[in-house]
């Protein structure tokens, strides 16, 4: 069996080989906020619907209370499959779905550290009871490229990270992805992610003035782009990415003013103006260049939006 997982029109990997005795080709998304629900959609949007190993998805979430907005916003705008779609898209909650004892070939654990007291332990949980590792697929856990110190320096998927001591976001993150990695999974560190209304822009343009450096280096990512790229890893051969840690990001990084100068250009934030950025030369909150092009080779991935600016002024 052969099947084409054209995840989206900016994915340009090959079609992935199944082996003939996999039944189970099914993908759970554990945290259905917007990137969750961005992976969701997009997955349903494969060019080869009627493939009998396509696979169901399910977004997996800690209550109900989402759930009926969840299946509008995944299943909205695929009228042309809708049946289908609602025959291969389902929600249900973390603590159900262990109760039925199922597993899936693929995992993508995205979300936030924000709902759990023990955000390493929740990661080892879901791989431990989700992730049915025998059938050659991945596990994914999105964390965040917040694990590298702002240096000013380029930074790439072997740089080294800041130690758990740090701060308790960074021990729960890089806590978190060596759980990942110890269970054979794949870590994917996010650069600062955005849509239109979601993203430091709109904190910096809802400001008259930031006392933080102007010229601090962001480092951006589109929701939708960060789904493809997860999408990208759950479409590869699963001995090549376990085990690996990867640096995702659209590849051109701009600055704090940078970000609200190109926003600014977008008629959604006509009235509003860039802030004055007020810290000095001695604040060492300068950021860091990601450096993701040995991730986009492994994955065969590059993103719709090629900047910041590119997303902003194209919308």
């Amino acid at each position: 069996l052969r099947t084409t997982l054209l995840l989206t029109p900016w994915l340009f990997h090959s079609a992935m080989p199944l082996s003939a005795n996999i039944v189970n080709n099914d993908v759970a998304v554990v945290g259905c906020g917007v990137l969750g629900t961005s992976l969701c959609r997009q997955y349903l949007e494969q060019e080869n619907k009627a493939t009998t190993d396509a696979g169901h998805i399910v977004g997996i979430t800690k209550t109900t209370g989402r759930h009926e907005s969840i299946l509008s916003e995944v299943l909205l705008g695929n009228d042309d499959d809708d049946d289908d779609n609602v025959e291969r898209f389902s929600v249900a909650t973390y603590e159900d779905i262990v109760a039925q004892k199922k597993t899936y070939k693929h995992v993508i654990f995205c979300a936030p550290p924000s709902g759990f007291e023990d955000y390493p332990g929740a990661v080892k949980d879901a791989m431990e009871q989700l992730w049915d590792k025998s059938l050659n697929g991945v596990f994914c856990f999105t964390s965040s490229g917040a694990v590298y110190a702002d240096t000013g320096q380029t930074v790439t998927e072997t740089s080294e990270t800041m130690p758990a001591e740090a701060s308790p976001r960074v021990a729960r993150l890089v806590n978190a992805e060596a759980a990942c990695i110890a269970g054979d999974g794949t870590v994917l560190r996010l650069a600062g992610l955005y849509t239109l209304t979601r993203g430091a822009h709109n904190f910096f343009l809802s400001k008259e003035e930031i006392p933080r450096r102007g010229d601090g280096v962001l480092n951006s990512l589109h929701y939708d782009d960060a789904a493809g790229a997860c999408l990208a890893a759950i479409s590869c051969d699963g001995k090549k990415v376990r085990g690996v840690t990867m640096l995702i990001s659209d590849g051109n990084p701009s600055t704090r003013r940078g970000v609200c100068e190109s926003a600014v250009k977008n008629a959604a934030f006509v009235d509003k103006t860039v802030p004055r950025f007020t810290g000095g030369e001695d604040d060492e909150d300068v950021g860091k260049v990601y450096d993701g092009r040995w991730s986009n080779e492994v994955l065969g991935w590059r993103p719709r939006y090629a900047s910041f600016d590119a997303f902003m002024t194209s919308s």
